[in-house]
């Protein structure tokens, strides 16, 4: 399967899927090494159940639908689905959840709709969507990044693997213990509590801008989102309207009440706006596909962010944002598609 562009100056593109799904999973290892350095090797675990459990229900699909399963596994897109939900869980998560949310992702959210090309939804956002109703209590465990002045409390290797395989801590740790609210629970909280913003930075878990450690994989995150913009795999559009859409409103809330809103550098620093911004939203099937309807459908999912962020019950809003994005995708570009040369304009008399 190949995908031909039909923008300006109207060539016939040479990017085949597997390829662009391979330059995708080269822009994540930065950031996975840094998420590893700061928050275990949880996440390795995450990907490996992630990854069984994706490529399984990719192959039982196909072997359903009377395809050969190489088909769908030669394009590599089961594993960026796989590595996306493994960064959005905590590093301590049963493998079980895991592999419930990547089998919701692969069988339902992606093959009951006819597989890569024909779903409506972000498989991998839909499969972490089931997770956190489904198993609400096992995303809470998220650890405290590794750093120096931290009351940090590591798991080795084997404990790691031994809680993902069984869901129990060794009998000298607790869950207290180990785990700690993410900076922007930590946040959301400290705000209804009547707290100001600048009371809540006061936390040690708070960094430069949003949290410690959660800065820095934000960095490698941009870092590889600017790699896929070099390399073409992903348009400017969707990353410009997803970080206007989230930090125009935050900018203003924050200018008008200060001790009430969370700056615009916390929200673009903390949870997954940037892992969200270059390589969620831009999954190249459940996005706009017009020019100006990637800036729209991007702007959505940032406004859809700081709404949720500010007034919903959630943390983070980036899965519901995309989902709701998802369902708006076929208006936008029918509204938004480009205008033919020697065509009249929608509107323009006859």
């Amino acid at each position: 399967m190949e995908f031909v562009r039909r923008e300006a100056p109207y060539l016939e593109s040479k990017a085949d899927v597997a390829t662009m799904m391979l330059q995708v999973l080269v822009a994540l290892i930065p950031a996975a090494c840094a998420h590893v350095w700061y928050f275990g090797p949880g996440l390795l675990f995450n990907l490996i159940v992630a990854t069984v459990f994706c490529a399984g229900g990719e192959a039982l699909m196909m072997r359903a639908r009377g395809r050969a399963p190489e088909t769908a596994l030669s394009d590599y897109s089961v594993l960026v689905t796989a590595a996306l939900l493994a960064f959005a869980l905590p590093s301590l998560t049963p493998w079980w959840v895991t592999a419930t949310g990547s089998l919701f992702a692969v069988v339902v959210a992606k093959h009951l709709y006819g597989g890569l090309g024909f779903n409506i939804f972000n498989p991998a956002m839909v499969g972490y969507v089931v997770i956190l109703i489904a198993f609400p209590m096992e995303l809470n465990l998220w650890v405290a990044p590794r750093m120096g002045d931290i009351d940090y409390v590591g798991l080795s290797i084997l404990q790691t693997i031994n809680y993902t395989l069984t869901g129990t801590l060794p009998d000298a740790l607790t869950f207290d213990a180990v785990s700690r609210a993410t900076p922007l629970d930590a946040m959301q909280s400290g705000l209804r509590g009547m707290r100001t913003y600048a009371e809540i930075r006061t936390n040690p878990m708070m960094g430069d801008f949003g949290g410690r450690g959660w800065e820095w994989i934000g960095n490698f995150f941009a870092i590889g989102g600017f790699w896929l913009l070099v390399k073409k795999i992903i348009r400017w559009q969707i990353p410009t309207g997803v970080f206007a859409g989230l930090l125009i409103p935050a900018g203003l809330m924050y200018i008008i009440a200060p001790g009430s809103n969370a700056s615009p550098g916390f929200h673009l620093f903390s949870g997954a706006t940037i892992l969200c911004a270059f390589f969620i939203a831009t999954d190249p099937v459940s996005a706009a596909t017009s020019p100006r309807g990637r800036f729209v459908y991007g702007f959505g999912i940032g406004f859809l962010i700081f709404v949720i962020r500010k007034w919903g019950s959630y943390a983070d809003g980036v899965a519901f944002a995309v989902i709701l994005m998802n369902m708006a995708t076929p208006a936008i570009d029918y509204l938004t598609r480009p205008h033919i040369v020697g065509h009249p304009r929608r509107g323009d008399r006859p």
